[in-house]
């Protein structure tokens, strides 16, 4: 049976239509332009160089019409990020996630603090990227691949750190708050609010205007370069360093366990002979990668990069935070300002928690020097030069001159974002 000209003109018509739609839909909507990992199959000897390719040259679309500023905090553990992420958590805008990327770490490499692989890295940070993607298109549901055992419902008592997110401990996520639970500490949080309902916490994420991540899970900015050039999102990374004798310093009071090799030097001058430095050199070698990527402004970053030193931040923190939030675009929240003013001029006895943040910021960030030996500081000094250097850190030439406060190890630098 032939067709008549008018049945021909109808289809074409009904063709056209059904390909713009497709093509609006694709433009407006976003999509994981990477293969989504299963952490059940996934297999550490496939070909991840392969899929990154894949995933890092696969085309993409710009949707993000309503141009949401999406921040990531790039920090290494006991740096000060928890700190940094509070500047972004009061905000009344900003839908803050405290490591979300813990999950992914947990689930596919359990064991990934004592892996060397490159393999393991790069599989890390590819699922890393994919979730990364996810969660500032506020698709929360996607963490769901990683959460053990897996939520059902939609709802889990298993998110890590909830209670580090204020949107996640407040109305609508959390319905069952009065008046006078406004401001809970972080394990009141889980208590009072039950378990986590991820469809209310997608909603609160669509209605607040920017997304902050803060992470120590990414090694170097350079593992970020999908995510900065993908026309989808407007991500600006806040790259937080801190001098590398602190971070030791920090480190082996919190973690005493995983660091009881350094207690041991510190306690009897004597270097055990199985010491493991790469608890030490791992971080200088991430900081001199990644601060030397930024500080040789690549055309891919212009505009995308903030190098914060966690000194200068405790020194003055409201100066720093506006400068933090003049580089975003984003306006300071009345918010933040209080929770400043309340959180940096604590005494000794107001951190009670180690990820805990009131405290006296400017006496915390020179702690270091009476909590490490001379001999470990020096140690420290010799393997981290380098980029002791490139950031501006000074070196302690004596016992004398490490414990004199009046000598600053910090220079003066000017460290301008790459606009």
């Amino acid at each position: 049976m032939q067709c008549s000209w008018k049945a021909v003109l109808l289809l074409a018509l009904a063709s056209i239509a059904i390909q713009y739609t497709a093509i609006r839909t694709f433009t407006a909507k976003s999509f994981h332009s990477c293969p989504i990992p299963n952490p059940v199959n996934c297999s550490l000897s496939q070909d991840t160089d392969v899929a990154d390719r894949l995933c890092d040259e696969s085309p993409t679309f710009s949707y993000n019409l309503s141009r949401k500023t999406h921040v990531l905090i790039l920090a290494t553990t006991r740096s000060g990020s928890s700190f940094v992420g509070q500047l972004f958590n009061q905000h009344f805008d900003v839908f803050y996630l405290f490591e979300p990327l813990y999950h992914v770490q947990y689930t596919l490499i359990p064991k990934l603090t004592q892996s060397k692989s490159t393999s393991d890295r790069r599989v890390m940070l590819g699922a890393s990227r994919d979730l990364l993607r996810s969660l500032y298109d506020c698709d929360l549901y996607f963490l769901e691949n990683y959460i053990k055992p897996q939520p059902v419902n939609h709802t889990t008592d298993r998110l890590f750190r909830r209670g580090a997110s204020k949107a996640l401990c407040s109305p609508p996520v959390c319905e069952s708050l009065g008046a006078v639970d406004l401001h809970l500490e972080e394990g009141d949080c889980v208590k009072k609010c039950g378990t986590l309902n991820l469809t209310l916490a997608t909603e609160s994420c669509r209605e607040h205007g920017h997304v902050a991540i803060k992470t120590v899970r990414v090694p170097e900015v350079s593992d970020l370069r999908a995510l900065v050039e993908d026309p989808r999102l407007n991500l600006k990374v806040i790259q937080l360093v801190r001098d590398p004798r602190g971070i030791l310093a920090s480190r082996s009071e919190t973690f005493r366990d995983t660091y009881r090799l350094w207690r041991i030097w510190d306690g009897t001058g004597r270097k055990p002979y199985n010491l493991d430095v790469t608890q030490l050199t791992t971080v200088c070698e991430d900081f001199w990668n990644s601060v030397s990527t930024g500080l040789n402004r690549p055309p891919w970053l212009k505009g995308k990069y903030m190098l914060v030193r966690y000194e200068d931040l405790a020194r003055n923190p409201m100066k720093k935070t506006e400068e933090i939030y003049d580089f975003l675009g984003i306006p300071m929240d009345s918010n933040v300002e209080r929770w400043i003013q309340n959180n940096t001029r604590g005494d000794r006895s107001s951190s009670k928690h180690k990820y805990g943040t009131v405290r006296n910021s400017a006496a915390t960030a020179e702690k270091w020097r009476f909590r490490l030996s001379y001999e470990i500081v020096a140690f420290t000094q010799h393997a981290c030069q380098q980029v002791l250097a490139q950031l501006g850190y000074k070196t302690a030439g004596s016992e004398e001159e490490l414990k004199n406060l009046s000598i600053s190890l910090v220079e003066e630098r000017d460290f301008l974002p790459f606009s």
